[in-house]
């Protein structure tokens, strides 16, 4: 099955969480942990084939395992073993050092990896130290507590995920907060907003990429124009209905369409006819449907341009798609801003913070 978003690489493929994969180094085959034993290699709806990060092909746990505590312990911390290992072994190895570490070192890692480093060189680390979808659930959490909410987190992560992604977010938040996802966000957030969010929570998006709709695509352009441009005031129902469901395949056709019919693009009509939060979301999905990573290199753009760096939006995006596209997201911010994704980490960041982050991206350009 074929990734729902449009990544800008030509073989990206989106595959459902379930069952057990055997990965061989450097390729498809088995990965052996110490000692020579094979481990599974659970194949998971947050990995794609475009990412800077994948499995390492000589992981042996037991020698990182080894790595990781020496760094920690004594005077002083190794923060360059810690970054080396880290952001070389994928997220599912990650977790394979984690069990190990508790089993050989009676400590939980991420507690001994806390004490030792501080501030977004310790975001980052913890982040990459979490299982994709617990990532997730925590930032939305985030973003939620506290006076106020940050409406453009929900908003990048529940318009950037493929449903079964979304599926194990609610679960991940579920577990970690005993809570639902969904009743909370009903709870921070209000009006259309509140509506478009809770049906792309939902996860019912269309994500037949094989085939478009022809006659649905024209009703669909027509049904947005009566609820916009022909109208006084918008009808914003029928565009979440459209933007919140539609495949992206079948919204490239409507968006078409649509121009055809009002010759606006469906951005200017969404730009005129609405304002806000509501806006942001619409705009998201229209950006995201038509390239995912042209949508995250605007958001890391935002988030370190003008006086100071939104390091939380940063960290988060090279984290969650250093696995799945964060080469194409790198090749976008090229092509966008004509400056590369490492160098702008180099003049904006620092400290082991900004080594991190570079060493996520060293595959990029």
């Amino acid at each position: 099955m074929s990734s729902p978003w449009p990544t800008g690489g030509g073989n990206d493929i989106w595959v459902p969480t379930g069952g057990y994969g055997l990965v061989r180094c450097g390729g498809v085959g088995e990965q052996f942990s110490l000692g020579g034993d094979v481990v599974p290699m659970p194949i998971n709806a947050f990995v794609g084939t475009r990412g800077t990060i994948k499995d390492c092909p000589c992981f042996n746990i037991g020698r990182d395992v080894n790595s990781l505590r020496n760094a920690i312990v004594g005077l002083g911390t190794n923060e360059k073993v810690i970054i080396e290992i880290l952001t070389h072994r994928s997220n599912w190895q990650r977790q394979l050092i984690c069990k190990d570490y508790k089993g050989t070192c009676g400590r939980e890692l991420i507690d001994d990896l806390k004490g030792d480093t501080s501030g977004d060189f310790q975001t980052v680390i913890i982040a990459l130290m979490t299982p994709p979808a617990v990532f997730d659930a925590k930032e939305l959490k985030r973003a939620m507590e506290g006076p106020g909410t940050n409406e453009n987190v929900l908003i990048e992560i529940l318009a950037s995920r493929t449903n079964q992604q979304l599926r194990e977010i609610r679960d991940a938040y579920q577990g970690e907060y005993k809570s639902d996802l969904a009743k909370d966000i009903a709870e921070e957030t209000s009006g259309d907003l509140r509506r478009a969010l809770l049906i792309l929570l939902e996860a019912r998006r269309d994500e037949n990429c094989q085939g478009v709709d022809e006659r649905l695509f024209k009703t669909d352009a027509e049904a947005l124009f009566k609820a916009g441009e022909k109208r006084l005031g918008t009808d914003e129902i029928k565009f979440m209905e459209v933007l919140c469901l539609r495949s992206p395949s079948q919204l490239q056709m409507t968006f078409d369409e649509y121009k055809v019919i009002t010759n606006k693009t469906i951005e200017e009509s969404i730009t005129s006819e609405m304002s806000g939060d509501l806006k942001r979301l619409m705009l998201s999905l229209v950006q995201c449907s038509k390239s995912a990573p042209a949508y995250f290199a605007d958001r890391i753009y935002k988030s370190v341009k003008g006086l100071g760096t939104d390091e939380h939006t940063l960290s988060r995006i090279l984290v969650s798609r250093s696995e799945m596209d964060l080469l194409d997201i790198q090749d976008e911010y090229m092509k966008a801003y004509g400056k590369s994704l490492y160098s702008t980490i180099e003049d904006e960041t620092s400290g082991d913070y900004r080594t991190t982050l570079l060493s996520i991206c060293e595959k990029g350009n």
